[in-house]
């Protein structure tokens, strides 16, 4: 039997920088990943392709920003198929994973292929396809993931009713599709769809879209969306879903289509359904029991602030922790748990996690949001720049874009930074600098930045919230 300093159970970004941080302080280290590919589920399923293809789906528009037209995606759009589209996202999939394993190599982490179980606390039996392999490691990291949540009353065929991970394999677009959940993933599909011209209904339980987010940011994705023809069902419950046989002349090439009742009566039907309720986390299989370890009724394992579980040398990371379950946040997860479980020190920094959804357009978030500032109590004003108010912005045709500073009313410090906009997910790490370095809102005033460009939002927004200010 080997022996390791570190099992860690993925490969996605959680298990990638747990197993490399181990490796860089001199430990052995292998990584039990089930899949054929390394990359986990965010190379393979998640957050690469659906990125990949949204970049293929802005090139095809023949923009490479926020603003194509919709005649110019219409017309793109008849000359590909889905399957095309898929296609040239194929070149980023595989070379992520082919950096993973160099990564890995030139680490000296073993790789061993299979789908891992606990013996017992520190034994774990890898079984693949040609071999199994059981070994033993001092400390293990579990960063398996979730896979979408799948009902057994939904009746999911892959095809007609399918979660994000079956979406990938369509070969052609839908002429309509319904979203079930208006979480990450469905908003971000249901602003791709509807930018090929698909007629999009997307259906959410709660009375607005990502509910996290800053409201203001979010009232102007959901007016684009609308303007981009998706039919937004917000307060709406599903009750059931079903497959009916298409009606009479009805706009489908399938026979079937998705039928599905909301708690309000409504019926609603659609070539395809996409379910993006919730995401279970792949426990199932690890015999979690062995080692003295349980996962909640979503299959999510309960760890403490150093993400050390019941069992302190068996740490848990990335999305089977539950929220906020995005690759940016895991990698880091995985960073942490390694330096604490061999004593090396590490500088957190507590509530600066940036947030990225990569819908048309992209939003982005760092700090606090008005929401909470106002339910604690801190007195803060608003500085607001719109990309149409610099040259950048009119150069990229962005007449929609965002960028919001909150700034506390007494000590000028910057508290939070919301985007919507053209390279949003890239704009905010300014802010982010900007908060953890306690830099005032006159930071911004005085900093001179290239001309032209989006940053300057940020003197733009910084002028703003001071004028507010001074009329206080």
């Amino acid at each position: 039997m080997r022996s390791f300093d570190l099992c860690v159970i993925g490969s996605g970004p959680a298990g990638q920088k747990a197993a490399i941080q181990a490796a860089k302080l001199g430990k052995s280290v292998a990584v039990v990943e089930a899949r054929e590919a390394v990359g986990g589920a965010a190379v393979n399923t998640g957050t690469i392709p659906s990125k990949a293809l949204r970049e293929a789906i802005l090139n095809l528009g023949g923009c490479p920003t926020i603003a194509p037209t919709t005649a110019d995606f219409m017309n793109a759009a008849k000359k590909s198929t889905l399957a095309n589209l898929w296609l040239s996202c194929g070149r980023v999939i595989t070379a992520e994973i082919e950096m993973v394993r160099t990564h890995f190599a030139r680490n000296g982490i073993a790789v061993l292929q299979g789908r891992g179980r606990f013996k017992d606390a520190n034994t774990i039996e890898v079984c693949g396809e040609h071999v199994s392999e059981t070994i033993s490691a001092a400390n293990i990291v579990i960063a398996v993931g979730t896979h979408p949540t799948k009902p057994s009353n939904i009746p999911f065929n892959d095809i007609d009713v399918l979660t994000s991970d079956e979406l990938i394999h369509l070969k052609n677009l839908p002429h309509s599709i319904m979203i079930v959940g208006g979480g990450v993933i469905g908003t971000e599909y249901a602003s791709m769809l509807a930018a090929l011209g698909v007629k999009v209904t997307l259906v959410e339980g709660r009375p607005r879209l990502l509910d996290f987010v800053d409201s203001e940011i979010i009232e102007a994705l959901q007016y684009q969306l609308r303007q981009r023809g998706v039919t937004l069902r917000l307060g709406e419950k599903v009750v059931s879903i079903k497959l009916v046989d298409a009606p009479p002349g009805a706009r489908s090439d399938n026979q079937i289509m998705a039928e599905a009742l909301l708690e309000s009566g409504k019926n609603l039907r659609a070539d395809c359904l996409l379910y993006c309720v919730g995401r279970q986390g792949a426990t199932d299989g690890l015999c979690l029991e062995a080692a003295g370890l349980t996962a909640d009724n979503r299959g999510r394992i309960k760890v403490n602030d150093h993400f050390q579980t019941d069992k302190s040398h068996i740490y848990a990371v990335g999305d089977v922790i539950g929220f906020p379950a995005l690759a940016s946040t895991s990698m880091e997860q995985g960073r942490v748990a390694a330096c604490h479980m061999f004593g090396q020190h590490c500088d957190v920094i507590e509530n600066l996690l940036p947030y990225g959804i990569y819908a048309i357009p992209e939003i982005s978030m760092v700090g606090w949001t008005e929401e909470r500032l106002t339910a604690e109590g801190i007195p803060y004003e608003a500085g607001i720049a719109q990309y149409k108010e610099t040259a950048r912005g009119q150069l990229l045709g962005d007449e929609i874009g965002m960028l919001k500073l909150l700034i506390h009313q007494e000590s000028h410090a910057i508290l939070g930074v919301h985007i919507i906009g053209t390279h949003a997910t890239e704009l905010v790490h300014i802010g982010q600098a900007a908060i953890a370095f306690k830099a005032t809102v006159e930071y911004f005033v005085n900093a001179v930045f290239n001309y032209p460009t989006l940053a300057e939002c940020y003197k733009v927004a910084a002028l703003n919230g001071l004028n507010k200010l001074k009329n206080i």
